[in-house]
């Protein structure tokens, strides 16, 4: 940069420094203090909160944000009356100051490193940045980077992420309901799909938001035609034998029975002995009691229900487990004879070991046909079944890369909508193999090429093992004052004081921080295309216009066989 554009850009110099905080004084111009700099075609504002500017001094530059702009009297001095020469007027002389925060240091080569070594000296220039060189400085040599939106600061030019370093390790979007959380993961996802098309998602959709049946029966959804495959959770039929041993104990016992650890005993026992009996023939030197093969939930029960009942010498005296399993069979019949669990309990198709390789198919987007993204609906499972369900879909997206060979030319993205309803932060009993299943991917899925995009509009109530090992977060606004202070200990050093934005972002304005980001950015999302079908009903124009009746015997037909 020339020296005459050093002297259009220069807007004040520093006049005073302390940890990270650079304080400037403005230059004011005959008519006060500027509010804009126009360079060019293009008019800066000056001084304006969260803005960018550049610091330099001889031994090198820095980019900072303003946090903050202030007006300060430093004293008085006489001005001539205009009615009276002879009595100067005293006026009050103040000085325009900004506060900055120090982002990033600008190296030899002209590009931008996060973070700052060296400060500059009392007297560096303070400059407004030209949007062409905000452009160069923020530009990083990648094979494929993924436009999200519009800098917030700069609209006219592009926020871009850096996939590697989003995808490589997991990613949270946080942010409360309505601040556009299903928006901004729409948009990325079709961005991903379409940059990208050897990508590989599995989406999990406890909504029905980012697919949809249309009038004509086929499903569209929010993908581009041919890059997407939306599979009902419940006619994918992941069936009760895929369970391990730990979720069978979730699923069936009450740990708070006095008689729960003698059930859990039983159970694993029972559990090993039925699988490998099942599975004699298949040749399998060494099962475990987690091995995802078939054995028959009847016998399960039959054994539980002997066992119970079971009398010694000629029924004069009760075996020693006699009615210890009692609440067990209650809880199992219930879910055994409950209709809505008809795919989980009694599959049809999935009711063989063998059937495991069609179903990680189906799964992983290798089904026929082969397609990039799987969304898995989970609308139409019983609410208590979709923590165990969700697990599944996670471990068996795990397993399926911890035993593939070929792992990293084939990483796997799992998106997790509503996280905080199945990785729970609480210790519940309910979801201890759940909660287990998906820490364990937190912790180790990257090494197995399988991460996580975990979505939540609760933070504070999500598992902080999962979101600890976030590298990334794109926060959409929060106004939730607990929510804010737990992202704010989440977020990097630098970043913190970007927590006290979170609450002014507008919709679909995001705040990104971690790897992906050279610096924690505020982009303005672009609008995904279709968006996901997930609008609020409009209740001005429904309580305006709405219908005058209603089917209430088709609403209680549903209800009844459970179909919506």
């Amino acid at each position: 940069m020339s020296h005459s554009d050093s002297d259009s850009t220069l807007i004040g110099r520093v006049i005073d420094i302390q940890s990270g905080r650079l304080f400037a004084t403005l230059f004011p111009s005959e008519a006060g203090f500027p509010s804009t700099k126009t360079l060019g075609d293009e008019t800066l504002p000056i001084g304006q909160l969260a803005t960018l500017v550049e610091i330099k001094d001889r031994a090198g530059q820095i980019l900072a944000e303003v946090a903050r702009s202030y007006e300060e009297a430093v004293g008085s001095r006489n001005v001539k009356s205009d009615t009276d020469a002879a009595a100067p007027r005293q006026v009050t002389v103040r000085e325009r100051r900004l506060e900055l925060t120090a982002l990033g240091e600008i190296n030899a080569a002209g590009k931008l490193e996060p973070g700052v070594s060296r400060y500059p000296l009392i007297g560096a220039t303070v400059h407004v940045i030209p949007s062409m060189r905000l452009a160069e400085l923020l530009a990083r040599h990648t094979q494929v980077a993924l436009e999200l939106g519009r800098l917030s600061v700069r609209p006219t030019l592009k926020a871009t992420l850096e996939p590697t370093a989003l995808f490589g390790r997991h990613l949270a979007i946080l942010g409360q309901s309505g601040a556009g959380k299903s928006w901004t993961l729409s948009s990325l996802l079709q961005r991903v799909v379409k940059t990208m098309p050897h990508s590989h998602i599995i989406l999990l959709d406890l909504h029905g938001e980012y697919g949809w049946k249309q009038a004509d029966g086929t499903t569209a959804g929010i993908f581009p035609p041919g890059t997407a495959r939306y599979l009902d959770a419940q006619e994918l039929e992941i069936p009760y034998w895929l369970l391990t041993y730990s979720e069978l104990v979730d699923l069936f016992v009450d740990r708070a029975d006095n008689n729960a650890t003698l059930q859990i005993a039983f159970l694993r026992e029972t559990v090993y002995a039925l699988r490998k009996q099942s599975n004699q023939h298949a040749g399998i030197d060494r099962l475990s009691v987690d091995s995802p093969v078939y054995f028959s939930i009847e016998e399960l029960y039959q054994r539980f229900k002997k066992a119970n009942e079971e009398k010694l010498e000629f029924g004069k005296v009760k075996g020693p487990l006699f009615g210890a399993f009692d609440d067990f069979l209650v809880r199992f019949l219930s879910l055994y004879n409950d209709g809505r669990y008809d795919f989980f309990m009694h599959p049809r198709k999935n009711n063989t070991s063998a059937r495991l390789e069609d179903l990680l198919r189906d799964f992983v987007g290798l089904g026929e046909p082969k397609r990039q993204v799987t969304v898995i609906d989970l609308s139409p499972v019983p609410v208590d079944l979709r923590p165990v369900i969700s697990a599944q879909i996670g471990r068996l997206a795990y397993e399926f890369n911890y035993w593939n060979p070929r792992r990293h030319e084939f990483p796997l993205l799992l998106v997790c909508e509503e996280a905080h309803q199945y990785i729970p932060r609480e210790s519940d009993t309910r979801f201890v193999g759940t909660r287990r299943s998906m820490e364990r991917i937190a912790k180790e899925g990257r090494k197995y090429g399988v991460t996580l995009c975990i979505v939540s509009q609760r933070p504070t109530e999500l598992s902080e093992t999962v979101l600890a090992q976030c590298g990334n977060y794109l926060c959409l606004r929060i106004s939730n004052a607990d929510d804010q202070e737990y992202v704010r200990r989440l977020l990097p050093e630098g970043a913190k004081n970007l927590a006290d934005r979170l609450a002014s972002l507008r919709r679909g304005e995001v705040l990104a921080v971690g790897d992906a980001a050279l610096l924690p950015t505020r982009i303005q999302v672009d609008l995904p295309d279709p968006p996901p079908a997930s609008s609020d009903a409009p209740f001005s124009r429904s309580w305006m216009n709405g219908p005058d009746d209603l089917d209430v015997a088709d609403i209680i037909d549903r209800w009844w066989r459970q179909v919506r």
